[in-house]
């Protein structure tokens, strides 16, 4: 395992590139919110990283899911609507599987309790047009990329991001079921979401920074190498 005090270098330069991101991407953001929702998801996800970049010198010393848990109720603090408590929330549930540390398996598990509880808050399943679309082939490929085909977690990142990728697209012909979006009905067919979009602009630069710290190929697709013949979790049972 890395040793911590570069784990919290690496979590600072995520959080920062992060939040540049997000800045660059904020009107993008905006415009694609503008088609199907408010108009906020820019401006409400620039001002709650922000928030968490100006922290940065507060988590000297941290454990790593302290640190983690505070980047999530900075963006509950600084996060208007429904992205404050999906993202934020979202965050500080699953930092608690980072105790100890990250490694192949806590990462693994932190990217299932973020999933999982960002379904639970959002109560979205695949194919409503949100985050979710984007997020679930990201952590299920991350997940199988390590405990199946024992893949260096950052290539396993890198899978989960062109996944992540694949998942935004298939949000622009669906029809949204859920949300602000929800409402304009068939008139939603033909927008990319916005939350599944800024999920990939967060993947990816955990990705790039997780490229300074490890080990890995990271021009990946999201292609199976192999079939698994049961669920990891079963095997090892």
């Amino acid at each position: 395992m890395v040793d911590e005090s570069v784990q919290r270098e690496a979590l600072v330069a995520a959080v920062e590139n992060v939040a540049a991101r997000i800045e660059s991407e904020k009107s993008h953001l905006t415009d694609l919110d503008s088609a199907i929702g408010d108009a906020d998801h820019g401006n409400n996800m620039h001002r709650g990283f922000q928030a968490v970049a100006e922290k940065t010198d507060e988590f000297e010393g941290m454990d790593v899911d302290e640190l983690v848990k505070t980047i999530g109720t900075t963006i509950i603090g600084n996060v208007g609507g429904a992205a404050g408590p999906l993202y934020g929330g979202s965050i500080m549930t699953a930092s608690q599987e980072l105790e100890g540390g990250i490694t192949a398996e806590t990462s693994v598990a932190f990217a299932e309790a973020y999933l999982e509880k960002v379904k639970d808050r959002g109560d979205a399943p695949v194919g409503a047009k949100t985050m979710v679309d984007a997020l679930t082939p990201a952590v299920h490929t991350y997940k199988k990329s390590i405990e199946h085909d024992d893949l260096p977690p950052l290539t396993a990142l890198a899978k989960a991001v062109d996944a992540a990728e694949r998942g935004v697209n298939f949000t622009v012909p669906l029809r949204a079921s859920k949300g602000r979006a929800s409402f304009l009905g068939w008139r939603s067919v033909g927008h990319q979401d916005p939350g599944a979009t800024s999920t990939l602009f967060i993947l990816e630069e955990i990705l790039d920074t997780a490229s300074e710290y490890l080990e890995g190929e990271t021009d990946a697709e999201a292609v199976a190498e192999s079939v698994p013949d049961e669920d990891p979790e079963e095997a090892q049972e």
